[in-house]
């Protein structure tokens, strides 16, 4: 998802048990699950709300607009409003979705996509292959002003040039009578399919979105409708003539204020919620009766510092380097997150379908690490510029996390750092920030290529390294898999060397799910997963 999902600490992503939203402005994202706080359990029932309503503790979206999705917040409630021809399942693998099925041209290039029959919008009119031709082609239109259509549309023949104002439709699709649509890319890619799942590939009605109620009522083909978006709460009501097996759910609710999430469920008024640190030792005592409810769900993310390459002193790679060994990744997932989370090995996290390393990227060496400055041309902490940390958020405070950061620095380097909040951490061009990365889909494309690549839109740091560049294209076009894999592994152990990032941890989820709620799988990036939920009363 574009820098699209991230908060300062983690993007309540999985459930809707979000506290608190950040841009991948992609992807891309790009979809983690927000620590709630705890207080002491309290006792209550395991009732369920009955009627089949699912209560979860949720985050206000940004947008509902697919094209302008860049956080997983946002992306939580539109993939469950809307949909497009492929989706991805609870094994991130790409399925039917609007297209019952597919072909592939000889050369790979083409996909001819069959729409199912009798698709239909929300307020029951038919969707057509033309809607399909007429939604990829405003997320790629100037006027809607997508931010990240180009990183997961840009390989549809056509679509750079409608980017740039220089068209007036993507040359590469085509439709055939009302059910069929027929996409071409610049050349054969893997992960093109996969690119499709994201919102930016959904489908829209026209005259809804020409309306005066769009985006607010949004009329989607998805298998839940919205029916109420407040302050208070955002209300999802089932699809009845949803294309697919309706969902068992007639409601679900998401409170975005009330307290203490974990607080809540034990009072039984939620029925799914995230578990912060300040509850994951006592959920995971197998003498605790919440225990029997705990799933662990580790997540294809990553967390971050993020350098300006270009601007002092980030432009020196001693400097980066220096920073990235004067960091404990351990002690920090151990100490601050109490197992939550694993330490950072690489850009890559673990879990992504069949990539493995010989060795972690990523050491912590604070003797090394002083080194590296004084061979920099500041040759000492005392002679770096002004240095501030910019992260996401509006509390004034900073979270345990960076604190320890910003102490690791201090106490290994000698660095003082200074640290500032805002909403939108792009918007004020950092200098130095926190970020996080979800999976829009399970393929190393989608961190090294879409974040790492010169030219990528979602490269937030100005680095650029033409032997990564080279790596990365020939990677996209690779057919043999295991070539390809090896292609991106020389690709980020360059880009580890380089240092844009100083990669931090990858999240390891901790859900609670009452014992009435059926049919939940929790996944390791955000997909449709409330249709299949329902109610045991």
């Amino acid at each position: 998802m574009s820098p699209r999902r991230w908060p300062v600490l983690l993007i309540v992503v999985l459930l809707g048990c979000l506290l608190a939203a950040v841009c991948l402005t992609c992807a891309a994202a790009g979809w983690f699950l927000s620590r709630s706080g705890s207080m002491e359990p309290v006792s209550g029932g395991v009732q369920s709300a009955g009627d089949g309503v699912l209560r979860l503790f949720g985050g206000e979206p940004r947008t509902l607009d697919p094209a302008l999705v860049e956080d997983s917040v946002s992306a939580e409630y539109v993939v469950e409003i809307f949909s497009g021809l492929v989706s991805l399942d609870a094994q991130l693998q790409v399925v039917p979705d609007l297209a019952e099925r597919w072909d592939l041209s000889a050369d790979g290039k083409t996909y001819t996509f069959y729409l199912r029959p009798g698709l239909r919008f929300h307020d029951g009119r038919a969707v057509t292959a033309a809607d399909v031709k007429y939604s990829l082609e405003r997320a790629c239109s100037r006027t809607t002003g997508s931010r990240v259509a180009e990183v997961y549309l840009g390989d549809i023949v056509g679509a750079k040039e409608m980017l740039a104002g220089e068209a007036d439709e993507i040359s590469g699709i085509r439709t055939e009578g009302k059910e069929i649509v027929r996409i071409e890319i610049d050349a054969p890619k893997a992960y093109f399919l996969a690119k499709l799942t994201y919102s930016t590939a959904f489908v829209l009605d026209r005259n809804n979105v020409e309306s005066s109620s769009w985006p607010a009522r949004p009329n989607g083909t998805g298998p839940f409708k919205l029916r109420e978006l407040s302050e208070q709460q955002v209300v999802l009501e089932r699809n009845a003539q949803y294309y697919r097996e309706p969902p068992a759910l007639q409601q679900v609710i998401f409170y975005l204020s009330g307290g203490s999430a974990i607080n809540m469920y034990e009072n039984g008024e939620l029925d799914i919620v995230a578990v912060g640190t300040a509850d994951v030792e006592r959920v995971s005592d197998p003498d605790n009766p919440l225990h029997s409810e705990l799933t662990i769900v580790p997540q294809l993310d990553v967390q971050y510092l993020g350098f300006d390459v270009t601007r002092p002193p980030f432009d020196d790679v001693h400097v980066r380097q220096a920073f990235s060994l004067a960091i404990d990744r351990q002690k920090i997932t151990q100490v601050v997150w109490k197992g939550m989370a694993v330490p950072a090995e690489g850009v890559l996290p673990p879990g992504m379908p069949e990539y493995t390393r010989a060795k972690s990227l990523l050491d912590f060496d604070p003797a090394r690490a002083q080194r590296l400055l004084a061979e920099s041309r500041y040759a000492a902490a005392g002679a770096l510029p002004a240095i501030t940390l910019t992260t996401s958020g509006d509390s004034g405070e900073a979270s345990p996390t960076v604190e320890a950061l910003v102490a690791m620095l201090r106490e290994n380097l000698g660095v003082e750092i200074s640290v500032e909040q805002t909403d939108d951490v792009f918007a004020v061009s950092p200098q130095f920030f926190m970020m996080g990365w979800i999976a829009d889909y399970p393929d190393p494309e989608d961190f090294l290529d879409l974040l790492f690549h010169s030219r990528s839109a979602l490269n937030q740091t100005g680095y650029a390294n033409p032997q990564v560049d080279k790596l990365l294209e020939e990677a996209r076009i690779e057919t043999d898999e295991q070539q390809r894999l090896a292609l991106y592994r020389q690709a980020e152990e360059l880009i580890v060397g380089g240092a844009p990032w100083l990669p931090l941890w990858h999240s390891v989820d901790y859900v609670l799910t009452k014992p009435y709620v059926l049919g939940a799988e929790y996944a390791p990036a955000i997909y449709p997963w409330l249709s299949a939920v329902r109610i045991n009363d």
